[in-house]
Formats: C-alpha cells, structure tokens, sequence
C-alpha cells in the first residue's frame, strides 16, 4: 500500500480483535509481514450497498472461509511511530455484521481505549496544527466523533455535513451516487465563507463517495478543501481513487 499522500504546497474480532494495517506519514513504505490470528473469513471480493443501519456496508459476492485473517502489513519508515500500532490494534473486526459476510471495523473498542483515542486525535492535530486551517467539516455520524477534538485543537470550527431533513434553517446540499439510487448531504447555509481552508473528516473511506461529496459542497461556496482525513481506509475499494487528485491522509489501512 503506499502511504499518505503528501500535503498540497500551501500545506508545508471472536470477534476477538483482528489486526488492521497502520499507515504512518508520507514517503513511508510498507514492512512488516504479518502472522495469522483468529479464525475469521478471508479471500473475499466485495462491493458496497446500503444497510438500514449504517452509511455503507459490504456485500459478498465471493467469499472462501479460511482458518485465520493474518495480521496485516505495516508501514513504516526508518523510525516506526508506536501509536499507529497502538490504535490499529484497538480496531476491532467484526464478522457478519450487521449481516452475513461483512467484516465490520468497529471504532467503538478505540473509544473504550483512552490512550488509543487520545493519540488518534494527536496525530491529526500534530499534522494540522498550525497551517491555517479555519474549518473541520466531519461527516455523519463518526465524523462527529473525531472532528470536534481536532477543530478545538487546531483553533478551527466543527462545521457537521448532514443526512437530509437533519439540519434546522437553510441548507445547501451535494447529491452523490449510491450503488443503488442517491443520496445527499447537507450543510448549514452561512457555515462557512468563501476564502477558508478547510479539513474534511471521517472514520472510514470505503468507495469515497460520501468524501467526494462534502469536498464538491465546501467548494460550491469557495472553501478551499486541503486535505481530507480518516481513520480507517478500505483497501481495495478505490476511494481514494474518486477525490480527484484531493490528498488524504490515514492511519490505519484495513481490508474489504
């Protein structure tokens, strides 16, 4: 996997828990091979569709079961940053959820770890601080989640990017392509001004859509989008792929 993208010029699982890939900071390579752990499903090919109960989720089309899910690779560079590790392994996989086939990344075990939360929100506002980042924009739901600590941080306000008929006042709204049919997100009119710079956050990027979304709302209204940040990315899905060239960074690389 290659590691983070570069900022742009102007930005100098029993579920026992399965191992997810820790991606660390740019023009790092990945190392480490990794051992089995678990017994879980493996070799299976995916493709998103919606679930009543979540904003994505994965459907079999092909799915072998396997004794284990192998740890996966690590990036690393000369020096290996232990958090990444820390976190990733606070990740938890869950199988068949919320139906059969799907491996689920659950965030909510990073939570429960105070030391893995604390140094994920560190490690966005390490990279953020200081470069004239006047916006947070996290998308709904977990985008609430990791986005409010780093806006604080970072001296920045949260601006939330909401599921329609969520957001009380005037909104403007970006449509964009679900696997079957549309969905939209939405934006408080007057929440940003034409001229800021701002981060766009969420827990996971799967096929990118959602992302590509808020990034094409906050430049509707002339919000320079510097870099989108998440947790979590799917492998193999090709969301970044969709950002048109937007950097993004990650820290923690898992499989689809």
């Amino acid at each position: 996997m290659k590691a983070a993208s570069n900022l742009s010029s102007s930005l100098p699982i029993s579920p026992s828990h399965y191992r997810t890939t820790a991606v660390f900071t740019p023009h790092r390579r990945i190392a480490s091979p990794s051992t089995a752990v678990g017994d879980a499903f493996s070799s299976c090919r995916t493709h998103l569709t919606r679930s009543p109960h979540h904003r994505y989720s994965l459907k079999p089309l092909r799915c072998n079961v396997s004794k284990a899910v192998p740890d996966q690779e690590m990036a690393s560079t000369d020096e290996q940053d232990p958090r990444i590790a820390k976190i990733a392994k606070a990740i938890r996989v869950i199988p068949d959820f919320p139906k059969p086939g799907i491996l689920f990344q659950d965030i909510t075990t990073l939570l429960l770890d105070i030391k893995a939360f604390r140094d994920t929100i560190d490690l966005f506002v390490e990279r953020y601080r200081g470069k004239d980042i006047s916006v947070v924009a996290g998308i709904e739901a977990r985008g609430f989640i990791f986005g409010p600590p780093i806006a604080l941080a970072i001296g920045a306000k949260f601006v939330p990017m909401r599921k329609p008929k969520k957001l009380p006042g005037e909104v403007i709204s970006e449509e964009y392509s679900l696997e079957y049919g549309t969905d939209k997100i939405e934006m408080h009119v007057g929440a940003v001004e034409a001229g800021e710079r701002a981060l766009v956050i969420d827990d996971l990027i799967a096929t990118g859509g959602t992302l590509c979304a808020a990034i094409r709302l906050l430049e509707r209204v002339g919000v320079e989008v510097v870099e989108c940040a998440c947790v979590i990315e799917l492998q193999g899905l090709k969301g970044r792929e969709r950002l048109g060239g937007k950097p993004l960074f990650v820290l923690v690389n898992a499989m689809a």
